[in-house]
């Protein structure tokens, strides 16, 4: 585990960079969620397998995912997340500039459901970030931010997720680089055989094209 101090909070994450990486993926979970979400970490091991460094963030602090979870507030304030994982990126790229084997890598974005708002608002005001994947994502809550991101976004929804599938389709037409993938048959938390395995070679994928190489 590390700690990434930011101005106003200290945030818990989990890093794991192979050897020669195609680039770093932040990972912002959705709403109720955790660094240790199961689905998240599935991705991010596949990721690791597939040559891409992952950073497995919480968010928000323990004090305020305790009020979170009965509130069920801050899961929704994609502002302070948006501000949470901007200052992630920052201090992620100045770490990996300070060490010869990481210097120079690119920073690409995973998000899920609510996190998929503050990835993409997130790269709307980092135009460093190189690309973003969204798994079930709420793209609509990153609102104004949409027009505003100009890097490569992967939408992935499930087929059997009707209202948020058509919310992405929205959204779609307000990206600029954008692509949709449905994967057939999946509900929203990808449970059914094989599809949380699409989704990570889709990923993985996404991320080796535009990381790895900057288009």
């Amino acid at each position: 585990m590390i700690t990434l101090k930011l101005p106003d909070a200290e945030l818990a994450g989990d890093l794991a960079i192979p050897d020669d990486p195609a680039g770093m993926v932040v990972f912002a979970h959705g709403s109720g969620s955790s660094r240790h979400s199961p689905r998240n970490r599935a991705v991010a091991q596949g990721l690791n397998a597939a040559g891409i460094g992952t950073l497995l963030l919480d968010l928000l602090t323990e004090q305020e995912d305790q009020v979170d979870r009965v509130t069920a507030a801050l899961r929704f304030d994609i502002e302070l997340l948006t501000m949470r994982l901007v200052g992630t990126v920052d201090a992620l790229a100045e770490g990996l500039e300070a060490a010869p084997h990481t210097a120079g890598l690119r920073i690409g974005l995973f998000g899920a459901s609510t996190g998929a708002a503050a990835a993409l608002a997130a790269a709307a005001a980092r135009p460093g970030v190189g690309a973003v994947v969204s798994r079930g994502g709420r793209p609509d809550l990153a609102g104004p931010s949409l027009p505003r991101v100009r890097v490569p976004v992967l939408l992935i929804v499930g087929g059997a997720d009707p209202e948020v599938l058509r919310l992405n389709e929205q959204a779609e037409r307000h990206l600029e680089a954008a692509e949709l993938h449905v994967v057939s048959g999946a509900t929203h938390l990808f449970e059914e055989p094989g599809a949380l395995e699409e989704v990570t070679t889709q990923a993985a994928d996404w991320f080796n094209r535009h990381l790895d190489h900057g288009t």
